[in-house]
C-alpha cells in the first residue's frame, strides 16, 4: 500500500522558479497558444526534462479548487449595496452562491461569509478574490475552508 499523499498551500514567493514556469508551461497548453511540451517548455525558459518531472507535482490553487465549495470570509464596510455589488461580482465568474451569511454592522464593519460552488466557474478563484478585494469597501477577504 503507498503513501498517502500530502498536499501543501505555499506562497508562490518561496517556490523555485522552476516550479512557476511548469505552471506557466502548463497554461500555455491548456489555452492552446502552444501545441507542443517542447515548445511550451522553451518559451518559458525550462527544460523538457524539468517540465516532466514537475508537470503532476506542481498546479495553481485554482486548479485544486475546481469542483469545491469554497468559503470566503469579508470584512465589507456599511454602505448600501456594497455586498450586492460583491454577490454580482461573484455571479459573474459563474460561481453558484451556496449560503451567505452577514453579521449586523460593528463600528461601520461588516463580517460577511459566503459559500460558493467552484464548477461552474469561468475565471480562476485567485482572480475572482483579487476582484472582490480590488472593490471600494472590501477591506478584507479570506479562503477559509474548502471542501
Amino acid at each position: 500500500m503507498g503513501e498517502k499523499k500530502k498536499y501543501y498551500i505555499v506562497d508562490k514567493n518561496v517556490l523555485p522558479e522552476v516550479f512557476l514556469k511548469v505552471v506557466e508551461a502548463k497554461k500555455l497548453l491548456e489555452m492552446g497558444q502552444i501545441l507542443t511540451v517542447q515548445e511550451a517548455a522553451e518559451k518559458v525558459g525550462i527544460s523538457r526534462s524539468s517540465f516532466y518531472k514537475y508537470k503532476d507535482a506542481v498546479f495553481p490553487f485554482y486548479e485544486n479548487t475546481r469542483g469545491k465549495t469554497i468559503t470566503l470570509a469579508l470584512q465589507l464596510e456599511d454602505e448600501p449595496g456594497l455586498l450586492s455589488y460583491v454577490l454580482n461580482v461573484i455571479a459573474q465568474t459563474g460561481a453558484n452562491i451556496l449560503t451567505i451569511n452577514q453579521n449586523i454592522p460593528i463600528n461601520g464593519i461588516a463580517n460577511v461569509t459566503i459559500s460558493i460552488e467552484t464548477f461552474p466557474m469561468s475565471e480562476d478563484i485567485e482572480d475572482l478574490i483579487e476582484k472582490v478585494e480590488a472593490s471600494q469597501g472590501v477591506r478584507h477577504i479570506k479562503i477559509i475552508a474548502r471542501e
